[in-house]
């Protein structure tokens, strides 16, 4: 099937759009509500036929059926709620979608309360137990990283009852909350002379040429969110103190442990990055911001400079064809089995690049369930940024497709190696158009672009995790005004972004917008966790490429199937080496170097 095309799209050329037939052929389709209910179904046999028998099952040898039979029913009801997010993706302001991806949420979580017995049930098998059934069953012993996991849960699981409340409520909680978010930052309007526009184009003119475009954009940004501050603030206090009951009641130690826990990394690993990029700023961001400001001819950059391109910087525009094509080469030239992988995002209706009202900002890799095929939304603006947004949702994509044979739960991979083929992608892209860029002034500017991608991968999102720590810890003491909030996050900026970035009047309002900090809390470690990882992997890779992209294909391969450090034991990496971290920076601070050496 060839994708729909938005055909004329501005100067970019057909841009394609998805085609979510190959989950359901619609919203209202009686293929849907077959799929509905028969989720449902499955979810009553399942609950009749494993619920109280786990442990007997066990010593029977005969636990995996029920490990199967959870799988099918997680490809299911996994196919029907991404089918429900992404037609909301696309139009998160139209009232019907909104509605539509509601209700199939709140079908799911009443089905899925049923299944819920599951995972505390699995953690009351004895360890001995466990052993002997791993022994005598080859299929079962595949899910042993997987019941390591669970079993870290266990000392902060509740009795089944309060499980179940949770898991209830979480339709009224921190997932109304989630929705009431987007949907809000959605539907702003920012005027930029005289023009009004929405999120994702006002972002967009913030690494315009103009700068007098660059401060307008800036100043309506903190205009609109200044205007909405009050809800933004009551959304922070509400799901941080949410957090803050949930972790309270499982008794986790830390604010972060339950997400350390999802990752499947441990809070030594975490707190070393973080002590790692902190202690690299001023090596890092404050020298690069010092330099950016001598090329601009300033003492200090204004805080709608730092993301600047270059006035020698090539600013043409990519039609989408070019971008295609210069990704799948850069994929090709490395393997072109890595290639084979991504072609079919291209022709199948798998990617939504277009901008759009009401369509959710930024960019994502959706990996829907192993039974169909990830979904990538973009929104395609024509810069290079966007070709190296490509490249990194593409990454995502083909890390999802290749882990797919792992099944429904071992093809989950923990966020902190999630990243590894994303950022992979767009190290392997930057090469590549670095390699095919003989202008001396575009080179420099290319290598300032890929600083500044980096910075804000690892620095910036450092960041944002020491602004979420601060924000939690604070509001464990009450409410926080945004007043309060505001001054947290001037706080962070000036630590990480150093001196020669002014903090001008708006700008203490800019966390508001960012997602993470909503939808997944202490999520954005992940992103310098993958960034530093991947630089440290590149560098075996420029080292001895002889079999690295075999041992590259095994470890994407695995999914969540392996534990981080036996992923990367090929490769002779070890995150809980401090060395790592160290490792992987230095790469940024080797590009710095080449800048200063050859700054005009």
């Amino acid at each position: 099937m060839t994708a729909a095309a938005q055909k004329g799209h501005n100067e970019f050329g057909a841009l394609p759009v998805w085609d979510l037939s190959d989950l359901y052929p619609g919203k209202d389709s009686p293929e849907f509500k077959a799929g509905l209910d028969e989720a449902r179904a499955l979810a009553s046999q399942f609950e009749a036929d494993y619920k109280g028998k786990l442990v007997a099952l066990t010593r029977a040898g005969q636990l995996v059926k029920a490990i199967k039979d959870s799988e099918k029913l997680g490809d299911l009801s996994g196919r029907i709620g991404s089918f429900a997010f992404l037609q909301y993706a696309q139009k998160s302001t139209d009232p019907d979608r909104a509605k539509f991806m509601g209700d199939t949420n709140e079908a799911l979580t009443n089905l899925s309360t049923k299944v819920l017995f599951f995972e505390l049930e699995l953690n009351r098998i004895e360890d001995a137990d466990l052993e002997a059934a791993f022994a005598g069953d080859a299929e079962l012993a595949r899910y042993r990283t997987w019941f390591a996991e669970l079993r870290k849960a266990k000392p902060y699981q509740l009795d089944d009852k309060l499980e179940e409340l949770f898991h209830d409520k979480s339709v009224t909680a921190y997932s109304a909350w989630n929705r009431l978010f987007d949907e809000t930052l959605s539907s702003l309007e920012f005027e930029v002379d005289g023009e009004t526009l929405n999120m994702e184009a006002t972002l967009h003119l913030l690494s315009e040429k103009d700068e007098k475009k660059r401060e307008s954009a800036f100043k309506a940004l903190g205009k609109t969110l200044a205007a909405n501050s009050r809800l933004f603030t009551h959304i922070t206090n509400v799901l941080a103190k949410d957090k803050e009951i949930s972790d309270r009641w499982r008794g986790y130690e830390d604010i972060a442990d339950s997400r350390h826990m999802a990752n499947s990394v441990e809070r030594e690993v975490v707190d070393a990055l973080q002590a790692a990029v902190q202690e690299a700023y001023p090596r890092l961001s404050h020298r690069y911001y010092k330099m950016k400001a001598r090329w601009f001819g300033k003492d200090r950059l204004n805080a709608w400079d730092r993301n600047a391109p270059l006035p020698t910087s090539d600013e043409r525009t990519w039609d989408w064809e070019t971008a295609v094509s210069t990704v799948l080469e850069a994929y090709g030239k490395f393997s072109p089995k890595l290639a084979d992988v991504a072609a079919p995002f291209f022709n199948s209706g798998w990617i939504d690049a277009p901008t759009g009202d009401g369509k959710l900002s930024g960019a994502f890799a959706h990996p829907t369930v192993p039974s169909a095929h990830p979904y990538l939304m973009l929104n395609y603006l024509g810069r290079s940024r966007d070709i190296m947004t490509l490249a990194h949702e593409l990454g995502h994509g083909v890390h999802q497709r290749l882990a797919a044979d792992q099944g429904s739960i071992l093809a989950n991979t923990p966020l902190t190696l999630a990243e590894t083929a994303s950022v992979f992608g767009e190290m392997l892209t930057f090469r590549h158009l670095l390699n095919n860029t003989t202008d001396p002034k575009q080179r420099f500017a290319l290598l300032s672009s890929k600083v500044e991608d980096m910075l804000n991968t690892v620095v910036r999102q450092i960041a944002f995790y020491t602004f979420e720590r601060r924000v939690h810890t604070a509001r464990r003491q009450g409410e926080l005004k945004t007043e309060e909030i505001n001054q947290i996050w001037l706080d962070v900026q000036k630590e990480s972004l150093g001196d020669a970035i002014i903090s001008n009047e708006g700008y203490d309002i800019f966390w508001a917008y960012i997602p993470h900090f909503i939808h997944s809390p202490f999520y954005v470690y992940a992103y310098a966790f993958g960034d530093c990882l991947v630089n440290s992997l590149y560098a075996q890779y420029e080292k001895a490429s002889e079999g690295f992209a075999e041992r590259y294909f095994e470890l994407l391969k695995a999914g969540g199937s392996k534990h981080h450090s036996e992923l990367l034991a090929p490769f002779g990496l070890d995150a809980k080496d401090p060395q790592f971290w160290s490792l992987g920076l230095s790469m940024i601070e080797g590009l710095i170097d080449e800048l200063e050496a050859t700054s005009p």
